[in-house]
Parts: structure tokens; sequence; C-alpha cells
């Protein structure tokens, strides 16, 4: 009676009794339920993903619409979503347990409709075109800011749907939850740049571009998103990251260490996805004058990395159930400081196939490396419970509920900080570009490409530091997670995280 009247309560839509680890009840209802959030999940993660990295090509095709930004501008145009999601992250997480998953999920998608909104009308108008540089580029700077709703999506998402499957199938899943949102980012950056052009003919005299189209695009499909999450998702009454779990678990030194490495995988992957279309336009310009159709219509090819890291996310899910998410991410870091050294190889020798291959290999590997980071979550935190329960001489069912709630609040903080990694990466970016950006400045024509060899070499310092905190990481989780025999600080090798 009082479950009922607790369901009452709270409305339609909420589940209050949910076991995923009772196998009789995951094989009737549990798995279906669970199916039917996590498709719906996947669909407003992908959006939020795509608005969340959509200036990453704008920037691309602002010379084109009348609104030219020097480099540096434009690194601040791609950084600022980037650092506004990782930001909102954490209360996007503390969404779902206050609102539940169903209603937070269909507001998070309705809220899309602002950043994409803004970029249909407020960036191509007349107004802005009559303003001077300067209040452009701030304007353009609150656009680009406001797109990053699109990454609180994931922190809230990956919370929600942690909670409906049960830990032997939780990798698999929260993989195939994240791959499908990180596919956004490829998408994005393959379909904008051809939408922008759709109906500008040949001849065209000043803007070559419709910028409106990149956000009028995305609307029809945030509107399904947001309805088929209200008439279809459930809400988990268990689903509780509150406060206490939070602070628990960021008093926790784990919860650091894992963060630490999510930003080596996950800022990685979304660092590199915001600024290589603009690193390889500016590193490579001869290649695009030579190629126009990749400059064009495929931002520079930029969209394969983030298809290859994409797809490679749930791999990282299902190696890790298999081997342990220590030993993949540890591979992962080694492979990524391996890719980065032959991509400043590329760099040395100005050859873009050479960078471009080596960067593939990041992306992928920054793919696996985000499941087998997040796999490796509920198994710390499940160990942590069994540890506490041995200590304190109690049932280690009474604590796995507590550091399953830790584990989730987790979640949302790792987000948060691999999400920031991504400004990092950026930022080291865009002050590696300084001078090259001020040699570049007031240059056209065939110049462009005689200026950008003769500067050829500006991001290497930036490619130097990224493999630097590569060994680091790699260092970290061996230490951790791997290391065997005595020492005045154990490692976590014998649970085979």
């Amino acid at each position: 009676m009082s479950g009922t009247r607790a369901a009452a309560r709270r409305g339609r839509g909420w589940i209050e009794h949910w076991n995923p680890e009772d196998e009789e009840f995951w094989e009737t209802t549990g798995r279906r339920v669970a199916r039917r959030n996590l498709i719906l999940s996947v669909f407003t993660e992908h959006l939020g993903f795509a608005i969340w990295v959509l200036w990453s090509v704008v920037v691309l095709s602002l010379p084109a619409a009348g609104l030219p930004m020097s480099v540096s501008e434009s690194f601040w145009l791609v950084s600022a979503p980037n650092l506004v999601g990782a930001a909102i992250r954490i209360p996007y997480t503390f969404a779902v347990p206050r609102f539940g998953g169903r209603v937070w999920t269909t507001v998070s998608a309705a809220l899309l409709l602002i950043p994409s909104s803004l970029l249909a009308f407020v960036v191509p108008s007349g107004w802005l075109a009559a303003q001077d540089h300067d209040t452009r580029f701030w304007v353009l700077l609150a656009c680009a800011a406001v797109a990053g709703v699109g990454g609180g999506n994931f922190s809230s998402s990956m919370a929600n749907i942690s909670f409906f499957y049960p830990e032997r199938r939780k990798g698999f899943a929260l993989g195939l939850n994240a791959a499908g949102g990180n596919l956004g980012v490829a998408v994005v950056q393959l379909l904008v740049p051809l939408v922008v052009v759709a109906g500008v003919p040949a001849a065209a005299s000043g803007t070559r571009v419709h910028l409106a189209y990149a956000g009028l695009v995305w609307m029809p499909f945030i509107v399904v998103a947001g309805f088929g999450a209200w008439l279809f998702m459930d809400s988990l009454a268990e689903a509780k990251a509150d406060p206490r779990s939070y602070a628990a678990a960021l008093r926790h030194g784990q919860t650091w260490i894992v963060s630490l490495l999510y930003v080596g995988t996950f800022g990685s992957f979304i660092g590199f996805s915001f600024a290589l279309p603009l690193v390889i336009k500016t590193t490579f310009p001869e290649f695009l004058a030579q190629h126009p159709f990749v400059r064009d219509y495929l931002a520079g090819l930029g969209f394969v990395g983030a298809l290859a890291g994409s797809v490679a996310r749930p791999l990282g899910g299902r190696l890790s159930d298999r081997y342990g998410g220590a030993r993949v991410t540890l591979a992962v870091f080694a492979g990524m400081v391996v890719a980065t050294v032959v991509a400043a190889a590329g760099v040395i020798r100005h050859d873009f196939g050479l960078f471009f291959c080596a960067y593939l290999v990041v992306f992928a590997c920054s793919g696996v490396g985000n499941g087998s980071t997040y796999r490796m979550i509920p198994v710390i935190f499940g160990e942590l419970g069994r540890r506490e329960a041995a200590r304190a001489g109690l049932d280690p069912a009474l604590t796995a509920t507590d550091y399953k709630r830790r584990a989730a609040a987790v979640i949302g903080i790792a987000g948060a900080f691999g999400a920031f990694g991504g400004f990092l990466i950026q930022q080291v970016f865009r002050l590696a570009s300084v001078d090259a950006a001020s040699a570049m400045k007031g240059v056209t024509g065939v110049d462009v490409a005689r200026v950008a060899q003769e500067h050829a070499g500006w991001s290497l310092p930036a490619l130097w530091i990224f493999v630097g905190a590569y060994v680091l990481l790699a260092g970290l989780t061996w230490w951790t997670y791997l290391r065997r025999g005595p020492s005045r600080a154990p490692s976590f090798a014998y649970a085979r995280v």
C-alpha cells in the first residue's frame, strides 16, 4: 500500500521496485524496460553531443559567412561550449534523482532548442553583421557558450542508465549509451558542412553559406527526442545520488584518480573533436587548397577521428568486462603515447597522411579508454564497499547500495572532469598557436600556404605536452590498479579492476 501511495505522489512513469541483479526479474521484466530506456537515452544524448560540438564546424564557415575570426578567437569559440558543458555536468547528474530520468531527459532535450535557435536566427542575422568586430566576437562567444548545455546530457544519461542494468552488463550498456552520444560528434562534423552549402549557387557573391541551416536541421529531432522521452521513458525510485553520496565520493582518493584517468581518455576525445578541424586548417592549408572537396564539404576529415573514437567506446567496455578495465586503460595510454609521437613526426615532415592516420589511432584509443575507465568505477567502489563491510564486520549487502550510489556520483564527477580536460587540450593548442596566428594575421591568397609552411611546427609543443601527460597517466594506472607486491600503498591488483 505504501508503495502505491508513493507512486501516486511521484506521478506517472515512476518504477518503485527495481532489482536487475535478480535473474528472473531481469529476464521477465528488467531487460525489456532497460532496453527501451537505453534506446531513448542514446538518441537524446546523441543530439546533446551534436549541439555541444556544433561550433567546432561552425567556426570553419564563419569567414564564408562574412564573420572572419582570428585563430585565437576561433579556439575560444570552440573552447567555450566545452567549458560550459564540463561545468554543468555535475548539476545535471543531481537532476536525475531530483526529477527522475524521464522528466529530466525531456527537459534536457528541450534545452537544446536554445543554442540551435541562436545559431539559426542570431548568428546569421543582419544585426550581427552590422556590429564591429569585437561586438561580433562577444556575441558569437555567448552563442557558442550556450551550446554547452548539450555537454551536460552525458552525465545525467550515464548516471540514469547505470541504475537500469545489472553489474555484469553495465560495461557494455554504459559503453553503448556513451558511444551513441559520442557518434553525435562525427555526425555533426560530417553533416553540417554539407547542410550549410545546400542551395547556395556556385556563382553566389557575398555570403557563401547558410549558417542558419546549421541550427535549423536539429530542431525536428530535438522535438522528437523530447516527446519520446516524456511518453516512453521511466524513472527509478532507487536512482538516488544524494548530496551525501557526492560528499562521500569527493572525500575518497579513488574518485580523483579515476577522474584524472578520464581526463586523459574522454578529455582527449572531446578536446581533439573540438580542436582537430581547426588544427588541420591551420597546419595543412596547402593540403586543403589542393583538395577543395575535403575542405568545403568534409571539414578537413575531422569527423573520421570522432567516428573512430565513438565506435571504439563499446569495445572498451566489452574488453574491460573480459580482461579488466585497468589493463585495457594501461594499454590505451601506451597506444596514445606512440600515436601522438607519430603525429608529431607527421607535423615535422609536414605529412598530412601520417598526421591524420596517427590521430585516428589516438581517437580509437581514447574511445576504448572512455569505456574502460567508466567500467572501472563500479568495480572499484564495489570493492571499497566490501572492504568497509569486512572492516566493520557487516554483511556486504548492507554497504552495497551505499557504494553503488557513490559510484553513480563518481560517474558524474569523472564526466565533468573529463570534459574539462577537453577544454585544457584546446587551450594548450591555442597557446601553442599564438606565434603562427600572429604571422598569419591579415595574410590572404597564396601567401597563406607559404606562411603556414614557415610555422608548420606550431603544434609540436602541444603534442609533446600530451605525450608527457599520457606517460604519467599510464604510470598512475599501473601503480594504483595493476602493481603487485608488498607496499605501504597497496594497489587494487587483486580486485581485477
